[in-house]
């Protein structure tokens, strides 16, 4: 017994280490020196950072105000808001409450030069209709404290490494800082408190939640601290934090417990005027739902539905979780002695329904349909810019010493596309080699279909010199 726990202690010892240099997130990282450099710099308010910010902010304003997402993607990337907040995180850690007011001080400088940059766009701008994209910023939920705690430890792991990825701009994209700076600077242009405090309230939680984790990161960091704080007024500072924290994640949490009642409510009425509303001779046209006043209304077309038919629906609704919500149900339908001219409108009315449900499908399929067209052109283009015919058959002569007077080009047939080359042979060429000029084309054009037209002029004294080889 003894001799095999002996034997198994080096295997766990290796597992162990093995286990801790891949977990180890201060391997690679800069010393505590680089870091704290690279924090102080941070403070410093630069004239060409607040011209990138207000660029930032105007192209991510444009964004929004023409629902562009890509537009409003490439505004988080140049914006520079994230270091000052990565700084007041690590102050904190740190315990350097001048290094924090430096830090907060910037911070707050940029905040308002966006705030104003923002609303006088939007006060010049001509479209004043609030975008989705505006829209999705004014109720944010856990899911976005989540988003920013995750992507500060992110920010502040990479960020502190000697050798820099892709990290910061991740971050930076994912935690979305700019859009509710500029949503909240339409609300002020439009005097809309809904986007003042929604959007304000976002950027607020990610600024939070961002500057805790990277206090995290860098107490994992076992940064020194800077001064030594008295344990009275740490734990002062620590109750600050923790209020400010609860208060600021109790909003988020209802927003967010609210929209998955929303969801599972919406799930619940599809499950049910699918399940439910099924009648041979009638069809639903149209259905909606007020929620605030948990009102179902259904408009049918087609053969009447009895007063006993409704009331079986409605107790239905118990078996769908919808308790406290009506039904409202509108009946068009075809009475017995209903002319030729009613009948006409309802029957046009059901296939207007199935029309447009199919319109849908095509527009649908239509844009799918162009995307790919589109995206096979451009390839095709790039393919062709990319083969230089005249440098292909340069090379080829270049390589095959038996072959001259080289050309080449790209050919169409009424099926495909291929890359034709043209060559005189100054000696024999045989099926081998022919092959393996073939493979070559093949590699270096990277298309799959290679023509060869070859022609052999031998000269009577190479041919001579081939008979007595």
């Amino acid at each position: 017994m003894n001799g095999e726990a002996v034997k198994e202690d080096p295997v766990s010892k290796r597992l162990k280490r093995y286990l801790l240099n891949l977990l180890d997130i201060r391997g690679d990282m800069m010393s505590y020196e680089e870091i704290d450099v690279m924090m102080q710099e941070n403070t410093v308010i630069h004239g060409s950072n607040m011209w990138i910010l207000m660029l930032a902010i105007l192209i991510a304003s444009i964004g929004l105000n023409v629902n562009s997402t890509a537009v409003i993607i490439g505004a988080m990337l140049i914006s520079p808001l994230m270091s000052g907040i990565m700084t007041m995180g690590y102050s904190l850690a740190v315990r350097d409450l001048t290094l924090l007011k430096h830090a907060f001080t910037r911070f707050g400088t940029q905040v308002v030069i966006s705030l104003m940059t923002s609303t006088v766009y939007f006060i010049i701008t001509p479209l004043s209709e609030p975008t989705s994209e505006m829209i999705a910023r004014t109720s944010p939920t856990l899911w976005d404290v989540l988003i920013a705690l995750f992507g500060g430890i992110a920010g502040m792991i990479g960020n502190t490494r000697q050798k820099k990825g892709n990290v910061i701009p991740g971050v930076a994209i994912a935690t979305a800082l700019m859009p509710p700076l500029c949503t909240a600077g339409y609300g002020i242009a439009s005097l809309q408190p809904k986007f003042i405090f929604g959007a304000f309230y976002l950027f607020l939680i990610n600024t939070l939640f961002i500057t805790l984790s990277t206090a995290f990161v860098t107490l994992a960091l076992r940064v020194p601290y800077h001064k030594n704080i008295s344990e009275a007024k740490q734990k002062k500072i620590n109750r600050v934090i923790t209020a400010i924290t609860v208060i600021a994640i109790i909003p988020s949490i209802f927003i967010g417990g609210l929209t998955v009642y929303n969801s599972f409510i919406e799930h619940n009425i599809s499950s049910y005027l699918n399940n439910e509303f099924r009648f041979p001779e009638t069809q639903v046209v149209q259905s909606s739902t007020d929620m605030q006043d948990k009102v179902i209304s259904v408009s049918l077309v087609g053969a009447h539905i009895s007063d006993e038919a409704i009331s079986i629906l409605e107790n239905e609704l118990e078996n769908y979780s919808l308790n406290g919500y009506r039904l409202h149900i509108t009946q068009n339908y075809i009475p017995d002695n209903a002319d030729s001219e009613n009948t006409d409108k309802i029957t046009i009315a059901v296939q207007e329904n199935k029309l447009a449900e199919m319109q849908t499908e095509l527009d649908n399929r239509q844009t799918r349909i162009n995307e790919l067209e589109q995206t096979a052109a451009e390839y095709e283009a790039r393919q062709e810019r990319e083969i230089n015919c005249p440098k292909l058959a340069e090379k080829t002569e270049a390589i095959f010493t038996k072959l001259e007077d080289c050309s080449c080009g790209i050919m169409w047939d009424k099926n495909e596309k291929y890359i034709l080359l043209a060559a005189r042979a100054k000696e024999h060429i045989t099926e081998e080699e022919t092959e393996i000029i073939t493979n070559w084309l093949r590699t270096e054009t990277d298309m799959p279909n290679v023509s060869l037209y070859i022609s052999e002029e031998i000269t009577e004294e190479a041919e001579k010199t081939a008979e007595e080889e």
